[in-house]
C-alpha cells in the first residue's frame, strides 16, 4: 500500500520572518495536512519545500528554488494550469494526495480590499485523493472508483463503500473474518478507518486513510445521513445498525472535507447482506484471476476474456458481476432468462448492441455535473443518452416476449421527456469542454443571447472594415488590428511604418512597442471594440446563467437519472454475455436445488482463448460431483492439465451465479455459497510467510470455513514440506473436507499413496488426467479419466522441460531402487505409522560393499561424451580394473 508520509514542511510558527506570501502558503500546508499543496501563482501551480521535492521525483520535473528559509535556498517545483489534471493524474497513481489552493479573489478585488500591495487572497478549494475522482481524465472509464470506510461500533464491523464517480453507495455488516474477502471484492482506492484503531486491516486499498474519531459516531453519522439525503429518518433506505450508520457518516464527513463543502454524488445507501453474494476470499480471487491477473493487470483476467461490453458503464458492472455472483436463485434464473433471450435472437441483440454503442458515459457526467465539476459537455452527453434510452423503450415496448427483468426495468427509462427536450433545445450540438470560452448555448433558445451575439457579430465586421479602411488611408498593406488579454484589440504595424502613424494629426495613440513592430490604439477602433467587449462579456453572463439552471435541472433528477444509467449497463452485460456465449458454444446452466456440479465438456475460457490465438484446440472435460462422489481426487502428471482442470470448473461457478452462460456442452449445478481455491502459492516474504505457511494459511481458511454447499479446489496441498509430513497432512485433509465439511471439491494431488483412501471414503472418487510415453516421449493428452495414474511421470516431465540426460539417467536409477525397496516392504501400510518409501531400501539387509567400477560405468552417459571426455572415462576404467586386480 503506497504511502504519503513525507517529512513534514516547516512550520509556520518556524518562520516568524515569513513574506506574506509565505504566510499564506504555511496556513493552507496546515490545512493540506498530508497532502503535496498546489499552490496557485499566475498561470502555475507551484509546490515547495518537501512537496516540490517529492512531486520533482514523482514527475520527473525541474527542482528549483525560490528565496530562502533558515538561510537555505527553498526548493520548488511547479506545473502549468492548463495541464495540471496530467500531472495530478500521475501523482495520485503515485499514491499521493493532493489539495489544491486557488485564488479566491482577483487582483483588482484584493487592491479594493487591501491597497496596491495587498496579496490575493487564496484557499482550498478542493482535495484531489485516489478515491474521490471524478474527472474523466483521472479515472479507467472501464473500471469502477470505490472509496470505503471501516466502523467498528460497539464489537460489531461495518462496511460502507462509494463510488461518487456514479453515486453507487452500498454499506454491509461483516466480522473481522469476513473483512479481507470484502475488501478483495470492492479494492477500494482509499479505506478509511479511525485514528484510534488499534491495527491497520490487511487490506487491497491502495491507501489507507485515518480519520479523527468524531467521524466515526454512529448518531453523528446518521445525523449527517438525514442532511445529506434531505430525510427526516433513514428507515426508507433499510435498517442499520449502529456501525453501519458510523461507516456511512464517516465516509460522508471525508467527503465533504475533501470537497470543502461542495456536494458529492451520493445515491440512497443500498444495504447488502454477505449470504446474498458468493463468498470468495482475496486467495481465491487472485489464484482464478477474475477481474485481473496475479500481476495485477486487467488484460489476462476472466473479466477481459469475456468482456464484450459496448459501454464504459456495462464494462464496470459486468466487472461487479463476476467479482460478487449471486446466492439467490431467483435473482440468478432472471439475469439468465435475459442473456437467453437475447442469445437466441441475434438480430435484436445486434440492434440493441449498435444503440448503445452511441450512447456516452451518463452516469459518469452526472456525477461530475452533481460535485460541481461538470460542465456544457456533461449536459449534452446526459441529452443523448437519455435520448437514446427514450428510443430503446419505445423499441423494446413493442415486443410482446420481453423477458420479466426487461419488462421490471424498462420503466426506469422513462420520465426524462422534458429535460431531454430543455437540453436539446438550449445546447449545440457538440459543445467545447471550457465553458469560460462561450458559444455552448444554441441559436433560438434565447432571443436576447441573440442580439448579444449579433452585436458582437456586427463589432467585428466593423472592426475589419475599419482596418481594410487604416490600410487604404495610410497605405500600409502590412497593417493589421490584433487581440490579446492585455491590450484588447489595437492596431500593429511593421516598425518601419510606425513614424506614419507617430504623426501628429494621424488619429493614432502609441501604446506598445516590441522587437520588429509597433503598437497603437485609435478612436474608431476604441469605440468599436468597447462594443464587441461588452457584447461578448453579457453573452458569456447570459450562457453561464442558463448553464447553471440547466445543471440544477438535471441535478435535481439524479436518481432517477442514474437509475436509467443502471438500467442501460444491465442490457448492455446481457446483450454481452450473449453475443460471447454464441460465438463461443457457450450454454445456459441449470441452476438446481441439491449440492451438485455436472458439467459435460467443460473448458477453461482464459486457457481456451489463448490456445485459440496460436491456432490450438483446448480439450474439454466433463465433471460430475453429487452427494455419492462430491470428491474427486485427481492424479496425473505435471502439465498435464490438473490445475486448468479445477480452475475450469471454479470458473463455471462463478460465471453461472454471475448470471452467465459457461463454457461448457451442458451444465448443473446447486448454488455455492463459498469458493475457495488452494491451486499454487508464493511466499508472502512482507509478512513473514514462506510458500509452505501460506499454503498451510489458505488450507486452514478452507477447512474452518467450507460448508456442505460449498465448493473447494485444492492442488498439491502438503509439497512444501518433506515427504513424510506432506503426504500426512495431504492424507488428513482429505479426512477432514470429506468427513467433516462434506462439500463438493476437486483435491489433486502427486501423492498416489492417497488413492487407498477411496477404500474407506465413500464419496472419494478417483480419476487422473491421461499421458502416455512414446518413444521415450511424454505425451500430454489434457483428458480426464476414471481411476488413478499409473505413475506421475516425473521423469519424463524433466526431460521434456530440458533436464539434462545425465540428471534424467540417475534419478531413473535412484527410482528404480526406492520403488524396489517399496515393493519389497508391502508399499504403504493401512495407516501412517511406517510409511517406507524412502526407508523401504533399508530393508533389504546390509548395504552391498561400494563397487567402484559399477558406479563408474554407471555414471557414463556414452552419447554425451566428447572424444576426448571418452578417453579419459576409458583410462580411469582401466586404472580401476587393474586396482581390483591387485
Amino acid at each position: 500500500m503506497p504511502a504519503t508520509a513525507r517529512k513534514p514542511a516547516p512550520s509556520k510558527a518556524s518562520a516568524p520572518a515569513a513574506t506574506p506570501m509565505m504566510a499564506q502558503y504555511w496556513s493552507l500546508k496546515e490545512k493540506a495536512e498530508d497532502c503535496l499543496l498546489f499552490y496557485r501563482m499566475g498561470d502555475f501551480f507551484e509546490l515547495f519545500f518537501d512537496d516540490a521535492k517529492a512531486a520533482a521525483s514523482t514527475l520527473d520535473i525541474a527542482l528549483t528554488s525560490r528565496g530562502e528559509h533558515g538561510g537555505e535556498p527553498v526548493p520548488m517545483c511547479g506545473v502549468p494550469v492548463h495541464s495540471a489534471e496530467s500531472y495530478l493524474a500521475r501523482l495520485i497513481k503515485a499514491g499521493h494526495r493532493v489539495a489544491i489552493a486557488e485564488q479566491v479573489e482577483t487582483p483588482a478585488e484584493a487592491k479594493a480590499r487591501g491597497g496596491s500591495k495587498a496579496l490575493v487572497a487564496r484557499d482550498i478549494v478542493r482535495f484531489v485523493t485516489a478515491g474521490t475522482l471524478t474527472e474523466e481524465s483521472l479515472l479507467e472509464g472501464r473500471s469502477a472508483n470505490r472509496l470505503a470506510a471501516l466502523a467498528e461500533v460497539g464489537g460489531e464491523m461495518a462496511l460502507a463503500a462509494a463510488d461518487i464517480s456514479t453515486g453507487v453507495f452500498e454499506v454491509v455488516a461483516l466480522t473481522a473474518q469476513q473483512l479481507d474477502a470484502e475488501l478483495a471484492r470492492l479494492v477500494p482506492a482509499e479505506l478509511l478507518i479511525s485514528e484510534m484503531a488499534e491495527a491497520a486491516p490487511p487490506s487491497a486499498a491502495r491507501q489507507l486513510v485515518r480519520r479523527p474519531a468524531s467521524e466515526f459516531s454512529s448518531s453523528a453519522g446518521q445525523k449527517r445521513l438525514e442532511a445529506l439525503f434531505a430525510v427526516q429518518t433513514l428507515d426508507g433506505f433499510g435498517a442499520f445498525t449502529r456501525a453501519e450508520l458510523a461507516a456511512m457518516g464517516a465516509l460522508a464527513a471525508y467527503l465533504d472535507h475533501v470537497g470543502t463543502g461542495s456536494a458529492a454524488f451520493l445515491q440512497p445507501p443500498v444495504r447488502h447482506q454477505i449470504s446474498g453474494r458468493m463468498a470468495i476470499d482475496a486467495a481465491t480471487r487472485e489464484s482464478l484471476e477474475l477481474v485481473r491477473t496475479m500481476a495485477g493487470r486487467r488484460e489476462g483476467s476472466l473479466l477481459a476474456t469475456i468482456d464484450r461490453t459496448v459501454t464504459a458503464a456495462g464494462a464496470r458492472l459486468l466487472a461487479d458481476d463476476l467479482s460478487s455472483p449471486l446466492t439467490d436463485r431467483a435473482a440468478i434464473v432472471e439475469r439468465l432468462d435475459l442473456v437467453d433471450a437475447l442469445a437466441r435472437d441475434a438480430l435484436w441483440r445486434g440492434d440493441l448492441r449498435a444503440a448503445l454503442r452511441a450512447l456516452p458515459d451518463a452516469g459518469r457526467a452526472l456525477g461530475r455535473l452533481v460535485a460541481g465539476r461538470g460542465g456544457p459537455r456533461d449536459l449534452a452527453q446526459l441529452r443523448d443518452a437519455l435520448a437514446g434510452a427514450r428510443l430503446l423503450r419505445e423499441q423494446m415496448a413493442r415486443r410482446a416476449d420481453l423477458p420479466p427483468m426487461l419488462g421490471r426495468l424498462l420503466p426506469r427509462l422513462d420520465g426524462h421527456g422534458a429535460l431531454v427536450d430543455e437540453l436539446s433545445r438550449a445546447l449545440v450540438e457538440t459543445p467545447a469542454v471550457d465553458a469560460a470560452q462561450g458559444g455552448y448555448i444554441a441559436e433560438g433558445y434565447d432571443a436576447a443571447l441573440d442580439a448579444l451575439r449579433e452585436t458582437a457579430r456586427d463589432g467585428r465586421k466593423a472592426i475589419a472594415a475599419l482596418e481594410a479602411e487604416y490600410r487604404e488611408r495610410t497605405g500600409i498593406a502590412a497593417l493589421k488590428i490584433r487581440h490579446n488579454g492585455v491590450l484588447g484589440y489595437h492596431v500593429e504595424v511593421p516598425a518601419k511604418h510606425a513614424d506614419a502613424l507617430m504623426a501628429e494629426g494621424s488619429g493614432f495613440t502609441h501604446r506598445q512597442t516590441l522587437a520588429g513592430a509597433v503598437r497603437f490604439n485609435s478612436p474608431d477602433l476604441h469605440e468599436a471594440a468597447s462594443r464587441v467587449t461588452q457584447a461578448g462579456v453579457h453573452a458569456l453572463a447570459a450562457e453561464a446563467a442558463h448553464l447553471e439552471t440547466l445543471v440544477a435541472m438535471a441535478v435535481e433528477r439524479r436518481e432517477p437519472i442514474a437509475a436509467s444509467c443502471d438500467v442501460l449497463a444491465r442490457i448492455d452485460v446481457a446483450a454481452a454475455l450473449a453475443d460471447h456465449a454464441m460465438s463461443h458454444g457457450w450454454c445456459r446452466p441449470d441452476i438446481a436445488d441439491e449440492p451438485c456440479l455436472n458439467v459435460t465438456g467443460g473448458r477453461h475460457p482464459v486457457v481456451e482463448a489463448a490456445l485459440a490465438k496460436s491456432g490450438e484446440r483446448f480439450v474439454p472435460n466433463d465433471l460430475s460431483l453429487g452427494e455419492s462422489d462430491r470428491l474427486w481426487l485427481v492424479t496425473g502428471p505435471n502439465m498435464g492439465g490438473k490445475s486448468t482442470f479445477l480452475r475450469q470448473n471454479a470458473l463455471i461457478v462463478v460465471l453461472a451465479q454471475a448470471g452467465a452462460f459457461v463454457p461448457a456442452t451442458s451444465a448443473r449445478l446447486g448454488l455455492v455459497d463459498r469458493l475457495f481455491s488452494r491451486v499454487g502459492a508464493s511466499d508472502n516474504l512482507a509478512r513473514g510467510r514462506s510458500t509452505f505457511m501460506v499454503e498451510m494459511v489458505e488450507t486452514a481458511a478452507i477447512l474452518a470455513q467450507a460448508t456442505p454447499n460449498s465448493f473447494v479446489i485444492l492442488d498439491e496441498v502438503g509439497r512444501g514440506t518433506s515427504t513424510y509430513d506432506g503426504l500426512a497432512l495431504a492424507w488428513s485433509v482429505v479426512e477432514a473436507v470429506h468427513e467433516v465439511n462434506r462439500c463438493r471439491c476437486l483435491f489433486a494431488t502427486h501423492y498416489h499413496e492417497l488413492t487407498r483412501l477411496a477404500e474407506s471414503l465413500d464419496a472419494l472418487s478417483l480419476h487422473h488426467v491421461r499421458a502416455r510415453e512414446w518413444k521415450g516421449d511424454l505425451v500430454l493428452l489434457h483428458e480426464v479419466a476414471d481411476g488413478p495414474a499409473d505413475r506421475s511421470y516425473g521423469l519424463a516431465v524433466a526431460r521434456l522441460a530440458g533436464v539434462s540426460p545425465a540428471v534424467v539417467k540417475r534419478a531413473e536409477a535412484v527410482l528404480a531402487k526406492l520403488e524396489a525397496g517399496r515393493e519389497a516392504t508391502g508399499g504403504l501400510a493401512a495407516g501412517l505409522d511406517d510409511l517406507p518409501l524412502f526407508a523401504a531400501t533399508l530393508a533389504e539387509g546390509p548395504a552391498a560393499p561400494a563397487d567402484p567400477l559399477r558406479e563408474a560405468l554407471a555414471d557414463i552417459d556414452p552419447d554425451a561424451l566428447t572424444p576426448r571426455e571418452a578417453l579419459d572415462a576409458l583410462y580411469r576404467i582401466k586404472q580401476l580394473v587393474a586396482e581390483q586386480s591387485e
